[in-house]
């Protein structure tokens, strides 16, 4: 397992400092955001489009340091039916060009969520069958457009040489769990796996560990993220929360630096049974802890990490 970093947890930093810092900390390999959710802070994508010198620059600069790129990034909600959602479908497909031209072989992304029948505007992610309209709404977002979307997408995928599309089982999305990502894959083939965000498991209640058993060689891609479920509002309000993250001290669950919601003995036996599902790719820090500045979180976090990782570092 190589230590790897999603580089938008140090977006306010240029990329070569960020390279600098990454390369100092021991990180080997580096995930990419090139837009839609991501600000993409060290990539241009089109500029990288349209100039084999600056891919050059741009690979020479990461090579140099000794670090190479396990992932480009291009998650969003690319099924939204809008305007912002059709943009979020040119974000992917110049994103899988761009993985072709760095010989880039893996994509992170989400599944996406789309609205809740063909007259809407907005997504709609159905977390209950109360209503028999939920069934009906959940047939015809899967049926009529993610199949569709991803069926044609697995495509354009091979065509650029990518091998790995890894979705990732966040909120607000078709793909949110193993059962979710089976359903997909099932229909559409081997090409799409999951990014295993253990974080995102967590606030939705669920047990990662079991989980990445039940994953298995699905498993294309694995993020180290925490989250702490915060005493005193979690018992009361439960696990729903809608309060933007920048409320942190008002929220039921928060996203922390690893350690910060489950310690390290935890992350030691997650990583041990990821490792024993025959998993062996990269694990890349995603720090989105708000309670404290970024370089401070990841170096906490990476602490973490080298100690949890089932493997020696210099």
């Amino acid at each position: 397992m190589k230590l790897g970093f999603v580089t938008d947890a140090l977006g306010y930093m240029p990329f070569e400092d960020m390279l600098d810092t990454c390369a100092e900390l021991g990180i080997e390999v580096l995930e990419l955001g090139c837009g839609n959710w991501s600000k993409a802070p060290h990539v241009d994508l089109d500029g990288l489009l349209s100039s084999a010198s600056k891919r050059e620059q741009f690979l020479n600069a990461i090579n140099a340091r000794g670090l190479e790129i396990s992932a480009l990034n291009c998650s969003g909600h690319q099924l939204t039916p809008n305007e912002e959602g059709e943009a979020h479908k040119v974000v992917v497909e110049k994103t899988f060009q761009l993985a072709e031209f760095l010989g880039v072989k893996t994509i992170v992304m989400m599944s996406g969520c789309p609205g809740g029948g063909p007259n809407e505007t907005i997504s709609h992610w159905i977390t209950t069958s109360f209503l028999p309209i939920h069934e009906e709404i959940l047939q015809w977002q899967w049926h009529e457009v993610a199949f569709p979307y991803w069926e044609k997408t697995v495509k354009l995928a091979k065509e650029h040489g990518i091998e790995k599309i890894a979705l990732e089982n966040h909120g607000n999305n078709l793909v949110y769990n193993p059962e979710t990502l089976f359903k997909l894959r099932n229909e559409v083939g081997e090409m799409v796996g999951m990014n295993f965000d253990p974080s995102h498991l967590m606030w939705m209640g669920g047990d990662p560990i079991i989980a990445a058993r039940a994953l298995g060689d699905t498993m294309y891609h694995v993020h180290a993220k925490d989250v702490r479920l915060e005493k005193g509002i979690t018992g009361v309000q439960g696990l729903i929360e809608t309060k933007p993250m920048e409320s942190f001290a008002e929220r039921s669950w928060n996203y922390v630096a690893l350690g910060h919601g489950h310690d390290k003995s935890w992350w030691k036996e997650f990583f041990s049974v990821v490792k024993m599902t025959g998993y062996d790719g990269p694990v890349n820090l995603e720090m989105e802890d708000l309670t404290m500045d970024p370089l401070t979180g990841v170096k906490k976090s990476i602490k973490v990490l080298k100690e949890a990782l089932p493997r020696e570092f210099e």
